[in-house]
């Protein structure tokens, strides 16, 4: 399947958490049923992690998908050389984060409200 970011989203700017969902979801549906999915950002001209965490750091939860599947089953296509960086940035925080969330969020809430 092939799915063109623009036209789901329906803009060229892929900021927001809400369109990061919406391609989230798309793709868990479609992953579910083990199938490969192409992402094409063909007319994205802004591109954030807000975005990409939403879209794809969250396969990353729970252990819902594994790094070999996601590599075999998630095509990137069309991205920007200047936003190929944020995947990277946004996959390794997925996969630090869920590796081990309670000691992230703790240090996260001591780091914000002060720890003993």
């Amino acid at each position: 399947m092939q799915i063109l970011i623009k036209d789901i989203i329906s803009k060229s700017f892929a900021v927001s958490t809400e369109d990061g969902d919406k391609i989230f979801s798309i793709l868990n549906e479609n992953f579910i049923n083990k199938e490969k999915v192409a992402l094409d950002f063909k007319g994205i001209t802004l591109m954030t992690t807000a975005f990409l965490n939403a879209a794809i750091g969250q396969l990353y939860s729970n252990n819902k998908y594994s790094s070999i599947f996601l590599n075999e089953s998630l095509i990137l296509q069309n991205v920007e050389d200047q936003d190929k960086h944020l995947f990277k940035l946004v996959v390794n925080r997925a996969k630090e984060y869920f590796a081990n969330k309670k000691e992230f969020e703790k240090n996260s809430d001591d780091t914000i409200y002060g720890g003993n």
